[in-house]
């Protein structure tokens, strides 16, 4: 008994670490003993209990990771802290099960599989890829995320966060077996880390001049944001700020949804602005809009020769829309949203026409999602992501949301603009790298230059395909030889 308990307690722990390869922490080493701990606790445990010894794992991971649900909960919803602590706890061991589920297949048809350490790997990189497709997905704790500053990271490039993940994986599950003494792993340990050196340190090159920015931080109140106070307030904090930054701009970015109220409402006030601009200078905004059909769209939208507009394709569960509408609304006042029910757009948008550069969008959340992004990278020069992140509050989220945002980055070769109500608000430059953030929770205008890129990577003309494909491929590959090894020592005990 207290053999198990021990066994649980290090399970969650080595769970919780993973939070700690990640953003505010960067502590991106521990990923590898990491994920170690979780496969020496499954080579001499029966299916059943790697299942559970994999959801202690996974719920270990979610509870330390995403723990910023249950601050959004109270934030969003205006839930009480007893219902935001139900909600987070639900979430985190609901999403556990799927590395616990992950574990029991490992178990139930690897186990004997002469290459484990590869069959794990890539089973967890179907695993994440699972959780980036289902119920729209949260490929939130990406173990590749965890790897933009680590030497792994310039394989981000080649085939983004899934292949950085099974490059990870690999090198946590490889270290087992030379744990295990079988010493001839180091060789294609060394391999992992080795080769980033010799990839091309830039993929994408410069399409034109760099272009003069100004990222607008308004940190307006959210609690009050959707009244009629808040509403004055975000229109004096706006126009204010954008008079300020008028001169020798070429464009001036306001975070999502920066004016809350439709676009039809706020048409006056941003022609109002548009006057005020100087000739040479653009402005992209958050806004919502609705259609002639009452459908509404969280939306980018330009003033002063901009050319284009952008429709949120993937909107947030429980955020921006609600499942199971039905059987959930009114139940709860975290499910009673404060803004309108929205309508995801197209998924293939065109690319904004601003400053002489073209600029592929992702709104907020879209910015998670690794295959979105590269699909609007094919087209364009420059990435901008607007966002409302004032629902993390003063938890982690924020600053993973940025990681994700600067991966974004790398494997597409591009600079990419972040614009926040109270931060991160940051510019992000072709590798990765943060050249300039505001301070959180403070009115702030953010100003850098940009410069645009052309040229893909082969990320972005491929996507995460490959890198599933080769997760799929080790994987049958690893039951293949489990199976001939299990049918030979099948006919060995029946000679004997």
């Amino acid at each position: 008994m207290a053999r198990s308990i021990a066994v649980a307690i290090c399970l969650l722990a080595a769970g919780a670490l993973h939070a700690l390869t990640l953003a505010p922490f960067h502590w991106w080493w521990l990923a590898l003993p990491s994920l170690t701990a979780l496969m020496l606790s499954l080579h001499s445990a029966s299916p059943k209990q790697a299942f559970f010894r994999g959801w202690l794992y996974g719920a270990g991971m979610f509870l330390a990771g995403v723990s910023w649900i249950g601050v959004s909960i109270t934030q969003h919803g205006q839930s009480s802290l007893i219902v935001a602590v139900v909600l987070t706890l639900a979430f985190c061991i609901l999403m556990g099960l799927l590395i616990a589920g992950q574990a029991w297949i490992w178990r139930r048809f690897w186990r004997h599989s002469a290459y484990p350490a590869l069959s794990f790997a890539a089973l967890w990189i179907l695993q994440e890829a699972l959780r980036g497709w289902m119920l729209t997905g949260f490929p939130w704790l990406l173990l590749g995320t965890s790897q933009i500053d680590s030497p792994l990271a310039p394989w981000a490039p080649v085939g983004g966060v899934y292949l950085l993940s099974l490059m990870t994986a690999l090198t946590g599950t490889l270290g087992v077996e030379v744990l295990r003494r079988r010493w001839s792993f180091l060789v294609p340990m060394a391999a992992l880390w080795i080769v980033p050196f010799l990839l091309p340190a830039q993929w994408t090159t410069p399409a034109g001049k760099p272009i003069r920015v100004a990222l607008l931080q308004g940190n307006l109140d959210q609690r009050i944001k959707w009244t009629a106070q808040g509403q004055r307030e975000a229109v004096n904090i706006y126009t204010t700020m954008t008079q300020e930054q008028a001169r020798d701009i070429d464009l001036i970015v306001w975070p999502e949804a920066a004016l809350p109220m439709l676009e039809q409402e706020a048409q006056q006030i941003l022609e109002q602005v548009a006057s005020d601009l100087g000739p040479d200078t653009a402005l992209l905004t958050g806004i919502l809009q609705r259609d002639s059909e009452g459908r509404s769209y969280n939306s980018v939208i330009g003033l002063n020769d901009v050319q284009g507009e952008y429709q949120k394709a993937h909107l947030v569960p429980f955020g921006e829309y609600l499942p199971f509408q039905s059987l959930l609304a009114g139940t709860l006042a975290f499910f009673d949203l404060p803004v309108p029910r929205l309508t995801p757009g197209s998924g293939e948008q065109a690319p904004l026409h601003v400053a002489g550069a073209t600029i592929g969008n992702a709104i907020c959340y879209e910015i998670i999602f690794a295959d979105h992004v590269a699909q609007q990278a094919r087209n364009a020069e420059l990435l901008l992501t607007v966002s409302n992140d004032t629902w993390f509050g003063r938890s982690i989220g924020p600053h993973q949301h940025l990681q994700m945002a600067r991966l974004r980055a790398l494997e597409n070769g591009r600079h990419l603009l972040r614009a926040t109500s109270n931060g991160v608000t940051a510019i992000i430059d072709s590798q990765g790298h943060v050249t300039a953030r505001a301070p959180q929770f403070e009115q702030a205008s953010l100003t850098g230059e940009v410069t645009p890129m052309q040229g893909l990577t082969p990320f972005t003309r491929t996507g995460s395909g490959p890198a599933w494909i080769l997760a799929a491929v080790l994987t049958l590959l690893g039951l293949q030889l489990n199976l001939s090894r299990s049918k030979n020592d099948a006919l060995d005990e029946k000679g004997t």
